[in-house]
């Protein structure tokens, strides 16, 4: 065969060979464009989701803790203005709400549910103005004392409308950006049973390498990264999810207290215009309710001393316990 012959078939190949290496680039870097564009959207759907849990969770804390507020300043103080009247109270032989006996509150209980009524009052009556959903938030992850501390009530209501700003968890369900001083959606999901959801930004800036073959690679280990991190953002859903149904449990057992803890009151206030505010002149009835709207301050004031989450972001035990416990003998 001439050599001409061959080196022509030798150049046809080599051209041939080139062709299909650059035809291979060419879908190398498709399927890599592809795949990044793929992993770039199941971050962002799995982030809308949350958004989604995260909004819903932060609205079921304000509710609750508005509830609280109202509660606070409404039925509580009503309630403490009259029983504070009586005298001669004597319970133990007083038939009550047997189901809620165990709640009734002694007079260093009334004293702290009087300072908090003070403290609703001043926070619904527009002292913190602006600052107000934080506080509710706030006052519906927590329970009172941690949420309003001792101090006085300029310096707890302030407490109580910096918490969201300074608390990872509460940033996280009040949309606190990083800009904003907050750890934003990250550093709240990271708060959110430990989780690390830092990779979903980093997912965001994909390497790309001089090859297309290397990008290919490098697409489908975001892709597998991008998976992982979706994962993770759906375990914080989750805890959203459970955030928010335990909190709505609250925000229900509070209106179901609420609920027989006005009439109760009606009940104390008529006693005590009929015969006075001596204790020991009430009929049979009179005394019964005024030993059961006891046991609902009680009940009540548990509901507010329990917290529903723990610093960290976490679900507490005491919580469910406590609304399980109360909720079984109110129903019963």
């Amino acid at each position: 065969m001439p050599i001409p012959i061959i080196l022509g078939g030798i150049a046809a190949g080599t051209a041939a060979l080139g062709i299909g290496k650059g035809i291979k680039a060419g879908v190398d870097m498709k399927d890599a464009k592809d795949t990044n564009k793929y992993a770039k959207r199941i971050i962002a759907d799995a982030k809308k989701d949350l958004d989604k849990c995260r909004k819903a969770s932060g609205t079921a804390l304000e509710n609750l803790g508005s509830k609280k507020l109202q509660v606070l300043d409404k039925s509580m103080n009503r309630f403490i203005a009259s029983f504070e009247q009586l005298k001669n109270v004597e319970l133990t032989e007083s038939v009550g709400l047997d189901e809620l006996a165990k709640f009734r509150i002694d007079k260093q209980s009334i004293t702290k549910l009087k300072e908090l009524g003070s403290y609703a009052t001043s926070i619904l009556g527009g002292t913190v103005a602006g600052a107000l959903g934080g506080a509710l938030t706030a006052f519906g992850a927590y329970s009172a004392a941690m949420t309003f501390a001792t101090a006085s009530t300029g310096t707890a209501i302030a407490t109580l409308s910096g918490a969201a700003a300074t608390n990872a968890t509460l940033a996280f369900f009040g949309g606190g950006s990083l800009a904003a001083g907050g750890l934003g959606m990250a550093g709240g999901a990271a708060v959110l049973g430990g989780l690390v959801a830092g990779p979903a930004l980093a997912v965001m800036g994909f390497v790309i390498g001089a090859k297309a073959s290397a990008q290919k690679d490098d697409a489908y280990a975001n892709l597998a990264q991008a998976r992982q991190t979706c994962e993770e953002l759906e375990t914080a859903g989750v805890a959203c999810n459970g955030i928010r149904r335990r909190a709505y449990m609250f925000f229900r057992l509070l209106v179901k207290l609420d609920a027989l803890f006005v009439p109760l009151i009606f009940s104390m206030e008529q006693a005590i215009q009929n015969h006075g505010t001596d204790f020991r002149s009430f009929s049979d009835n009179e005394k019964h309710a005024v030993a059961g709207v006891v046991s609902i301050a009680g009940a009540i004031k548990a509901v507010l001393d329990t917290p529903i989450l723990t610093e960290d972001g976490k679900l507490t035990e005491e919580s469910v316990a406590i609304a399980e416990d109360i909720s079984s003998k109110i129903c019963s």
